[in-house]
Order: structure tokens, then sequence, then C-alpha cells
């Protein structure tokens, strides 16, 4: 896989986003990578002083307060990763603008799942969620401490545009030295129908067909990537189940889940599907979101 050398995450002082500089500094540090801290200042909409106030402190001030929590990102970084080059940044403009802006040279973006100006009992902040549909490489999103036990569970669907998702969970899984489970879960709703067996009962295939074709498209989507990465244990599961509420019970003892932004069931022009927005919201453990190509 080309990289860039280059993990961003963003920050906005909120316990998410600290758990979210560990998680980043440990995958600048398995990439070998440069880390770079960044915080999207957005300007008051009042008229407010960007230094001290005359009748506060020294340290007060809107722009005091930005850089101490930059520079307390920074010194989380450097702690969690010593060997790390990690440099920041504050940039005017909106979050998601901004993130999207640097995604463009990363090969990563690591955010939190909720920041200072999400909504009390929301599970995701919408940065998050519109980060993972707009941003130009994978987006690693964290809810909390993630476990650093068990394996890497990739969400298989077979399309297209879930191919990036594939290679990016092999050299994940060989980066963090785990075993990966290739999950691919289906209904009688939304697979395909099998070839029919004689065309005068073009709907007659026998029992187990509509399995074996299943299991079928798993291989062939991972097809080529065991040989490229022989170190990495995995695991096929081809389940018949819905896709959503699968995934979401794997992730129970995984360390990360990585999908595709959209499957072969999303509808034109959605740039994040429901499987994806579904495992943002509800999963036990860190998601990455990988887009197709464009």
């Amino acid at each position: 896989m080309v990289t860039s050398g280059l993990v961003v995450v963003g920050v906005d002082g909120s316990a998410s986003s600290l758990v979210a500089v560990d998680a980043a500094a440990r995958e600048a540090r398995l990439r070998e990578a440069r880390l770079r801290v960044v915080h999207a200042f957005v300007w008051p909409a009042m008229h407010v002083p960007m230094g001290p106030s005359s009748l506060g402190p020294p340290e007060g001030g809107i722009r005091n307060m930005v850089e101490h929590l930059v520079a307390e990102a920074v010194a989380r970084a450097r702690a969690a990763a010593p060997e790390v080059d990690v440099s920041h940044a504050v940039v005017n403009g909106e979050p998601l603008t901004v993130l999207e802006a640097q995604s463009r040279a990363a090969e990563l973006v690591v955010v939190g799942s909720r920041g200072m100006g999400g909504f009390v009992g929301l599970l995701v902040g919408s940065t998050a969620v519109h980060l993972a549909a707009y941003g130009r490489c994978p987006v690693l999103v964290v809810r909390e401490q993630p476990n650093a036990a068990g394996p890497i569970v990739l969400g298989v669907d077979g399309s297209p545009a879930g191919e990036r998702a594939v290679d990016f969970a092999f050299a994940e899984a060989a980066l963090r030295r785990t075993g990966l489970v290739a999950l691919h879960a289906w209904t009688t709703w939304n697979a395909p129908l099998p070839p029919p067996q004689e065309a005068s009962t073009p709907y007659a295939n026998p029992p187990g067909a509509l399995a074996q074709e299943e299991e079928r498209l798993l291989s062939e989507a991972l097809a080529g990537r065991r040989e490229r990465y022989p170190e990495v244990a995995v695991e096929h599961r081809a389940v018949h189940g819905r896709t959503r509420e699968t995934l979401i019970e794997a992730s129970r003892s995984a360390q990360l889940v990585v999908v595709g932004a959209r499957g072969r069931g999303g509808f034109a022009g959605l740039l994040l599907g429901s499987v994806s927005q579904a495992l943002l919201h509800h999963a036990y453990c860190p998601v990455t979101v990988v887009r197709g190509k464009e």
C-alpha cells in the first residue's frame, strides 16, 4: 500500500478527542509515520477578544485556551509514542471542512466519536459521521479506550466499492500482528439469486445453493490478499443474518471493525451507507470507514 507517511488526528479538547489522540499516536507508530494534531478554530459569531481580557488572568482568552488544549494533545501523543514525530496546526474553519482538507494529504484521519459540540444522548457526533462520508482517506472513529486484544473484523459484501476496505483491513492486521475475521452477512433479501439449475424452473435450486454462492462471494472478495499477507491468520464467516446486527455483535470481541463507506445495497449518490452509519453509532470498538475508488 502506498502511504503518505502522515496520520492526522482532530482535537477539540473533549475527552473523546484525547482518546483519539492515543489511538492516532499508536497508528502513527505502527506505520512509522508522522502525526499531525489538528484543531479547527471557529471564530465566535459575536465580537470576542482573542487574547486575555484586561480584567482577567494573563493566561485567559480564547486563543490561549486553544493553544493550551492543542499543547495538551501534543504532549499526550508524545507520551503515548515518544518515537513519533508530532506536529500541530490550528486552522481557521469548520471542523468537517478542515479535516476533509487534511485528509487529502494523509493516509489515515482519526477522530473521537463525539466532540465538544455534541448533543446530550447522541452516540456519534456529526463531524465523525460526515467525515467518514467525505474524507479522502480512511477515517478511524474512536468511541472509548479501544481493546488491544481481539481480531480485526472486516465487513465484506463483495462490491467493488469494498475492495479498498479489504486491502486496508489486511494491512492493518499485519501492522497490529493480529488475526482477521472476514465476515459476510446475507439474507434471502440482499443476496443475488444463484444461477438456476433448470430453465423450466428458474427459481429452483438445490438446498444450500444460496449459502454456497455467498461463501464463494466471500472467497472471491479476499482473493490474492492472503498471498500478500501470509502472516495474517484469516477466519471466513459467511453468516445468514442481517448485516448491521451481525457486525455490531462481532464488534464486541474485536479491537477494530473495518467497513467500506457503501455496499452493494446502497442507493446511488449516497456517500455513507446504512451499515457504516449503524456501526459508527453502535459498535463496541473503534470503526474505520474506507471509501471506495472515486
